[in-house]
């Protein structure tokens, strides 16, 4: 490729021609030039060679940051050329800019030594998905450049493979024919729960037989096209029949037909595959994990195929999975009966429970997330549609359950499916997966019941730990981290420094004990009675067994833990470490703490001149991990992090002081999915944030041919948006540098969605398409979670961070319901916590919002108003 302005210069691609190559037309730049060529047909890589001349570097990053936008429906890409910046310069403002960007895009940068004489690295290598290795400089003495070398290697497509899939084939009549040969009085006989529930699923197991028997098919595995239908396929078929007559006759009318018979077919594939992608995403969109692993499937290279396995694996797996658990069982100390120190037994007791309607269980059939569990005999979408059939068996048995305080012997056993935790890892190898536990859905639905009612008492009788953020109404991993990211900036604010502890629990669910857990709900929560006996029913003679590939481990026996995949599982550990947050308060004059489930934290702020407070600290530390061993649960150790917030002056002293701690000190730590970092600024979490949102964008981008604008939206808001909205009430710690990258984000978001050149100007589509800009978004969290406070559906302590406005003499703003805004001492810190921004967005709002008292009426309006504003 010439230079265009002027002779000399100009870029070459050379290559064998065994490749098949072709020259892609992009965009011209006026700062660098570049040649994009495409390598390969079926699975592709893209080159993309770069010259950047002499010369500042600033309009160079921003047309370079552009092109990175322009190509970000591409995948498999090699970036490489001279770039005329030194790289190896770490004070160099455009290498570190220029290294942060192409981070961002998801590029890897391979060249590590000097490409120049002067012994500066400007020829630079960035992959994307390609793997590269024996990465050399080598000066071949031609130029003042070395030559760099490096191999590229491909992975050929998968041989499809073959499996064989047994399930029932549920139609339009098989629940009329259920109904019809269901007997409703085989089962009047029956007064305990087992006998009734083994009756009942025997019956509808032998209907089911007849009225929707198990099929299996023989199926090949081929490129996943789950769109095309018996309708292309028989159009396919007459091409195919077309072209066999038009080669035969060789007659111009025949040749014309094909094309036209051609043209149609690929209308119809191309509407066949829109519907599909648009009842996908109806039924998923509440359920982004499917949506992200099918469109990964169709968008992605194919992922290596899963080995069959067989029964022998599947007890490896069992072993592998149950050894873990008494791994961890056996480095605890000697068990020893925990005394909490209870003075006396609660004042008001759950005896009894109260009794449940077949209204009430079919408005949980209905509303409950469906689940599958080898042990459903009914599935969940055929349930619901026979439930006024079978549904007064399953209110009795439920209520002789409540009544009798015994749980049905088949809801106790589950069934676990290892799950491979990254698609690259070894299938082999069961310490690569996951156990995911499933239980039947009645049973789901009965715990259901017994939840409810147990939740209501606990929120009459305030017994939850007032900072236990996990699987609690109106709390979550945003207002976990609102409070303590608040608390660590008005600290900062007032001049102290804050060490933040993060502590690790192995396997907590699995190890809980069962008499420990049986001993809190009686002493500390109160339950009594058929209640309590209920409760020891659910937790004993509990077992699992694995399956991979419908084959079945053998059975083994569960004697510790609450039940994984449970509805009650989550509540009983979180009433489990009650205790826990009694012991840490001994010490809160100097340390503070938040739960999230199992997740725990500890911080402690001081002044510089006060680190002696640190022995609080540590003080705490010790007696946490003394009652966790006295409890059955094993401190990770290994994954403690510890993060310290105070001026680079004041950090090594505060080292010291931390013992053993000091060794698990992080730069940066991940909590609850946002990365903290010693100065509270967020900034590794905004470039981290905007890396993988392009990754998911470059995924999305490939589907803008395949569904319509309506359908892509709502996939750019299910991967995209959500992230961006993920405890974005946080972010008012960030600059306007890293919010500019997250606009970027959204911008590229909002091109992809309209198709839109990029260089056309942003601010119309963004307003066209109703979309707050990313500042606003902030804005719009802030306010909302602002008006659940005030309103009673948020936590109490983000209540507690909000003061209302009461003047000291009667004055007109009495009655507008109006903040407190904080005094604060610094811009970056205490102005950026919450308890300052909240107040101050608030009081800028007109009256007529502050004064809603419906929370979806407010965000409603709330949009409209920072909508006129920002357009």
């Amino acid at each position: 490729m010439p230079r265009p302005s002027r002779r000399g210069g100009g870029l070459a691609v050379v290559f064998k021609e065994t490749f098949i190559c072709k020259v892609l037309n992009t965009q011209a730049f006026t700062s660098f030039e570049s040649q994009t060529i495409k390598i390969g047909s079926s699975i592709p890589f893209y080159c993309v060679l770069i010259y950047r001349p002499p010369g500042p570097a600033t309009a160079f990053l921003k047309d370079f940051s552009d092109f990175l936008s322009s190509i970000i429906k591409l995948e498999n890409v090699l970036i490489l050329g001279d770039f005329n910046i030194h790289i190896d310069d770490s004070t160099s403002g455009p290498a570190v800019e220029l290294l942060t960007m192409t981070e961002s895009f998801n590029f890897e940068q391979h060249v590590s030594g000097p490409t120049h004489q002067k012994g500066h690295t400007l020829d630079l290598v960035f992959s994307l998905d390609l793997n590269i290795s024996n990465l050399c400089v080598k000066d071949v003495h031609m130029s003042d450049h070395s030559c760099v070398l490096f191999d590229l290697h491909f992975n050929l497509e998968s041989t499809p493979s073959v499996v064989i899939p047994q399930r029932r084939i549920i139609s339009e009549n098989t629940a009329a024919r259920f109904i019809e040969m269901f007997d409703s009085n085989l089962f009047l006989e029956f007064q305990d729960v087992d006998s009734l529930i083994h009756s009942l699923n025997s019956r509808c197991k032998s209907i089911l037989d007849v009225v929707a028997p198990f099929k299996s098919n023989r199926v090949t595995r081929k490129p996943f096209s789950p769109w095309i239908n018996d309708s292309i396929q028989n159009f396919k078929r007459l091409c195919r029949k077309t072209e066999r007559l038009w080669k035969s006759t060789k007659l111009e009318v025949h040749r014309l037909y094909l094309k036209d018979l051609m043209l149609s077919l690929n209308e119809l594939i191309k509407k066949s595959r829109s519907e599909y992608f648009r009842k996908l995403i109806i039924q998923n969109k509440k359920k982004p994990q499917v949506l992200f692993d099918t469109i990964s499937s169709i968008v992605a290279p194919a992922a290596p195929l899963t080995p069959v396995f067989n029964k022998a694996d599947a007890n490896k797996f069992l072993n592998y999975f149950v050894d873990k658990i008494q791994n961890i069982k056996d480095k605890l100390p000697s068990f020893q009966s925990c005394n909490d120190d209870i003075d006396e037994l609660p004042a008001h007791a759950l005896s009894s429970f109260s009794p449940v309607t077949q209204d009430d269980i079919l408005a949980l059939v209905t509303t409950m997330k469906p689940s599958f569990c080898l042990a459903d005999v009914l599935p969940c979408k055929l349930l619901s549609k026979v439930f006024d059939a079978i549904g007064p068996w399953v209110t009795r048995m439920f209520n002789l359950s409540l009544s009798s305080g015994v749980f049905p012997s088949c809801f106790k056993h589950a069934f676990v499916e290892p799950l491979l935790k990254k698609s690259n890892l070894d299938p082999t190898d069961p310490k690569n997966f996951r156990p995911i536990s499933k239980l039947p859905f009645l049973s789901k639905v009965l715990e259901k019941v017994v939840s409810e009612q147990l939740v209501s008492f606990l929120q009459d009788r305030n017994i939850f730990d007032r900072f236990q953020s996990g699987f609690r109404k109106h709390h979550s991993t945003e207002t976990a981290l609102l409070k303590v990211s608040n608390d660590i900036l008005m600290s900062a604010d007032s001049g102290k420094c804050t060490v933040l502890v993060l502590l690790d629990l192995s396997s907590a669910f699995d190890t809980v004990n069962h008499e420990i857990l049986l001993s809190r709900l009686r002493e500390l929560v109160g339950l009594s009675g058929s209640v309590l006996a209920w409760f020891t029913s659910y937790l004993s003679g509990r077992s699992l067994s694995v399956s991979v590939n419908q084959i079945l481990s053998d059975p083994t026996d569960l004697r510790c833990g609450v039940p994984q995949g449970s509805v009650l599982g989550p509540i009983l550990f979180l009433l489990y470490i009650l205790p826990l947050g009694n012991l840490i308060q001994e010490f809160a004059d100097d340390v503070s703490y938040h739960l999230f489930a199992d997740d725990l934290q500890l911080y402690c702020s001081f002044k510089p001149s006060d680190v002696k407070k640190l022995h609080s600290l540590l003080s705490c530390f010790e007696r946490i991990k003394q009652w966790l061993g006295a409890n059955a649960l094993r401190l990770n150790s290994d994954k403690t992090e510890v993060l310290v917030i105070a001026p680079d002056d004041a950090a090594p002293g505060i080292h010291q002081q931390l013992g053993d701690l000091s060794l698990s000190v992080k730069p940066t730590l991940r909590n609850l999915g946002v990365f903290f970092d010693k100065g509270m600024s967020l900034e590794h979490h905004a470039k981290q944030l905007t890396r993988n949102c392009f990754y998911h964008l470059r995924q999305i981008s490939k589907l803008r041919t395949m569904v319509s604008k309506a359908d892509l939206e709502l996939i750019i808001h299910a991967f995209t948006s959500s992230r961006l909205d993920y405890c974005n009430s946080l972010f008012s710690c960030l600059n306007k540098k890293e919010l500019s990258r997250l606009q970027q984000v959204q911008n590229c978001a909002a091109r992809i969605l309209t198709r839109d050149n990029r260089r056309a100007h942003i601010t119309p589509i963004l307003k066209a398409l109703h979309w707050l800009p990313i500042t606003f978004r902030i804005n719009f969290k802030i306010l909302v979670l602002t008006f659940r406070a005030l309103h009673g559906l948020a936590p109490l302590y983000v209540r507690d961070m909000l003061c209302p406005y009461t003047p000291s003499r009667r004055l007109r703003s009495m009655d507008q319901n109006l903040l407190m805004v904080p005094r604060t001492q610094f811009r970056t810190r205490g102005d950026r916590s919450f308890q300052a921004v909240a107040p101050r967005l608030w009081n800028e709002l007109p009256l007529s919002l502050r004064s809603i008292d419906s929370v979806d009426v407010f965000k409603s309006n709330l949009k409209t108003h920072l909508f006129l504003q920002a357009f």
